[in-house]
C-alpha cells in the first residue's frame, strides 16, 4: 500500500480544517494533546468522534499562564462529551507540545493552539504525517505522559520526533551544527545562551543565519517556531531556541526532510518582508530578539 505524502500546512484559513480532517478520520482510537482550545468546531468534531465510539483521550497541560479557569472549563467539558480527560501530572514541566493521532494515522504535529487567533492571524506550522516512525512514538509518548506519575521519556522511533525538555537541547545543538551554507530560523522567543553562542559561532565561520523574531513576518503574529538548514532540513513544532522551553517543557517537534514540504517552506520564507537591518548575519553576531 502507498503511504500518503506528508503535508505541510501553512495558510491561516487551512489550518482548521486540518485538524478537523484528522479528527474526523479517527474510527477507533483518537489521542490529543491540547494547551489551550477554543475552537467551536473542534469540540463539536470531539463529541462526534464519541457518538460514532472511538475512543477519545485527550491530554491538558497542568497549567498555563492566564487559563487556569479555562483548563478547568475545558477539561469538564470535554469529559461532559464522554472522552477520557486527564491533566498532565509532572509537578515542574509545563505540557505545551501539540500533537493528534487518529488510529494508526494520521498524525499532526503542530506549533499552534486551537484558537481563532491561531486559525486566523498567527505565524504557525502543522505537518500532516502517516510516517510509522511517528505515529508510534507519538502514541508511546502519550501513553507514557497519560500516567500518574508520568513515567519518563518511552523509546521513540527513528530521529524525527525532538521530544523535550529530555532531548531538546542536544537535537538542535546537532543540528545547527551541520549547517555548511545556511540557517533560516522562525523564533520570537530565541535567548538561550547557548543556542546564541552557537549561532554567532556558525555566522563566524561563515554560514548566513537569518533570524526573524517579534519582526519580519509581515502581517502575521509571531507564535510557531521554524527552523531550516541548508535549504534541505526542517524543524517544525513549538519548541522554542530559549532556556525555559529546552529545559522546562514537554515540548515537541518534527523534523522535515521530504524534498517538497521543505520547498514549500523555503518558499514561505522568501515570501515574507525582507529582514530589517542586522537579522543577516554573515559573519557577524545574528540579532537576537529580546525574551
Amino acid at each position: 500500500m502507498t503511504r500518503e505524502p506528508e503535508r505541510v500546512i501553512l495558510a491561516p484559513a487551512e489550518r482548521r480544517d486540518a485538524v478537523l480532517h484528522v479528527i474526523r478520520s479517527a474510527r477507533e482510537r483518537l489521542i490529543l494533546s491540547l494547551f489551550r482550545c477554543y475552537n467551536k468546531a473542534i469540540l463539536d468534531a470531539l463529541a462526534e468522534a464519541v457518538r460514532r465510539r472511538v475512543v477519545v483521550r485527550v491530554l491538558l497541560t497542568g497549567r498555563a499562564k492566564g487559563s487556569k479557569k479555562h483548563l478547568k472549563w475545558l477539561h469538564a467539558f470535554v469529559q461532559d462529551l464522554g472522552a477520557e480527560v486527564h491533566r498532565y501530572a509532572d509537578p515542574v514541566v509545563k505540557y505545551h507540545a501539540k500533537y493528534i493521532v487518529a488510529d494508526n494515522g494520521p498524525a499532526l504535529v503542530a506549533s499552534l493552539n486551537f484558537t481563532r487567533k491561531c486559525f486566523q492571524t498567527t505565524c504557525d506550522f502543522m505537518l500532516v504525517t502517516h510516517a510509522p516512525e511517528l505515529v508510534t512514538g507519538l502514541t508511546r509518548l502519550f501513553d507514557a505522559d497519560w500516567t500518574a506519575p508520568p513515567t519518563g521519556l518511552p523509546d521513540i522511533p527513528g530521529d524525527r520526533l525532538i521530544v523535550g525538555p529530555e532531548r531538546a537541547r542536544r537535537r538542535f545543538a546537532e543540528l545547527l551544527q551541520q549547517a555548511r551554507s545556511s540557517i533560516r530560523l522562525i523564533d520570537s522567543k530565541l535567548s538561550d545562551a547557548a543556542m546564541v553562542a552557537l549561532l554567532k559561532t556558525k555566522a563566524a565561520a561563515g554560514v548566513v543565519v537569518e533570524v526573524r523574531g517579534p519582526d519580519g513576518l509581515g502581517t502575521l503574529v509571531p507564535h510557531g517556531k521554524l527552523l531550516i538548514v541548508d535549504a534541505s532540513t526542517a524543524v517544525i513544532g513549538s519548541i522554542s531556541l530559549a532556556t525555559l522551553a529546552l529545559e522546562f517543557r514537554r515540548e515537541l517537534a518534527v523534523v522535515v526532510r521530504d524534498r517538497h514540504a521543505v520547498q514549500q517552506l523555503n518558499e514561505f520564507w522568501n515570501s515574507l518582508p525582507p529582514l530589517p537591518a542586522g537579522s543577516r548575519a554573515s559573519h557577524a553576531s545574528p540579532k537576537v530578539p529580546r525574551p
